[in-house]
């Protein structure tokens, strides 16, 4: 029989102490890659409308013509739109296809020019992207991709060795360098509980006072020039053109192919990439099942530095053909720009490369045939990654709904 209270009303159940408890809130890593593929299309849209507000804005004659908008409005939104257009085309025209050029050959060789560009950005974003997917911060994909060209240019003029088998070589060594340099931050985090983002912060340093200091050994670079750069790599060691001269593009986007489906298969289809997503998604959870956290942590950050160091590898025999001083730039950055984007997916981040891939090489078009600075390409790709980081702020913007399980964020 149930209690009646004193006026005889019957008393509340009691709650059920055994109602599973709520899911705990989405980390920020969580967080970052649940964000649904109409945030990322929204958030490249955003970014190329903030690009086309600073373009207008630094156009002399959307300037003058500001000066008396309220007498004669369409002047202003007029040269506005020709300006941006004019640029946008430009950008188009230099990374997709040149619709003015001269010739056929001209023509298509902005495409293959982005292929080129985007070679590196792939690979490297895959590194980071496998380890975003394991739960870790890995901002080393820059030292990772230098030591890889170290180790791949090294081997590239130092030996000499028949076609293919040194080109094999060379490769295998830079993706042995970055993984020497990934398994350190692997280490570190897995024996001691060091952070990683701190260790590879450090190790980036690091790897770019190690080549300053090789470049400088003649016994390193192997050449007489007064400039702190390599030997040109042996024919022998560079990878084989696709397509004639004047094209650039090499057998280093056959390989960024390849390297996308072998990192779809390792985490969709493999044990150990079962175990990497387990322990990115709850280590203790994973821990409690038998998996070896501080070995997957390790393993881990060892492919992740692989693949940045076939990054390097990519860079040092396919386009550049010598170490020097810049040989790494900003891809080991722009890397997490890509693997955010893709939402640290493969096929993902093999896309989000070619976007990139292709900004940078119509760039520089863009630049030379209208004037517009090619900052502004680095501004689009800082707010794409801002919002790609942020995925409530887009959709509070557009006013898209929260998705399934996140609540109403």
């Amino acid at each position: 029989m149930s209690e009646k209270t004193a006026t005889g009303q019957p008393v509340p159940a009691a709650p059920d102490k055994a109602a599973a408890p709520e899911p705990p809130a989405p980390t920020l890593l969580r967080d970052i890659l649940s964000g649904s593929w109409m945030v990322s299309v929204l958030s490249i849209f955003v970014g190329l409308l903030a690009g086309a507000v600073l373009i207008a804005a630094a156009d002399t004659n959307v300037q003058s013509t500001l000066g008396y908008f309220f007498s004669r409005p369409t002047d202003l939104l007029v040269s506005v739109w020709q300006t941006v257009s004019e640029a946008y085309l430009a950008l188009f025209r230099g990374a997709v296809f040149d619709w003015e050029a001269q010739s056929f050959v001209r023509a298509v060789r902005p495409f293959t020019e982005s292929l080129v560009a985007s070679t590196p950005l792939i690979l490297a974003g895959l590194g980071i992207a496998l380890g975003f997917r394991s739960g870790l911060f890995n901002i080393g994909g820059q030292g990772q991709v230098i030591l890889g060209a170290i180790f791949a240019g090294f081997i590239g003029y130092w030996l000499t060795l028949p076609l293919g088998l040194h080109m094999l070589l060379a490769i295998a060594a830079g993706i042995v360098g970055g993984a020497i340099w990934g398994g350190i931050a692997g280490a570190l985090k897995a024996r001691t509980g060091a952070n990683e983002v701190i260790v590879t912060i450090m190790l980036n340093s690091i790897a770019g006072y190690l080549i300053a200091y090789l470049l400088k050994q003649e016994w390193f670079r192997q050449t007489g020039s007064a400039n702190p750069q390599s030997r040109v790599v042996d024919e022998s060691a560079a990878l084989f053109p696709l397509l004639p001269e004047p094209f650039r593009l090499n057998a280093g986007f056959l390989v960024a192919v390849v390297a996308t489906v072998l990192v779809w298969w390792l985490l969709e289809r493999s044990t150990l990439g079962f175990e990497f997503r387990a322990v990115g998604e709850n280590p203790h959870a994973a821990r409690t099942a038998g998996i070896s956290v501080g070995r997957v942590t390790l393993v881990a950050m060892m492919v992740a530095g692989a693949l940045a160091g076939l990054a390097g590898a990519a860079q040092v025999l396919g386009t550049e053909q010598k170490l020097t001083m810049g040989i790494g730039g900003s891809l080991g950055f722009d890397a997490i720009t890509v693997a955010l984007l893709g939402r640290s997916r493969p096929v993902g981040t093999f896309l989000a490369g070619l976007l990139f891939g292709a900004f940078k090489a119509g760039g520089y078009t863009m630049q030379a045939q209208t004037g517009t600075p090619i900052d502004i390409i680095l501004v689009v790709q800082s707010v794409i990654v801002l919002l790609i980081a942020a995925p409530p702020l887009v959709r509070a913007i557009f006013r898209l709904p929260a998705p399934v399980g996140k609540g109403a964020r």
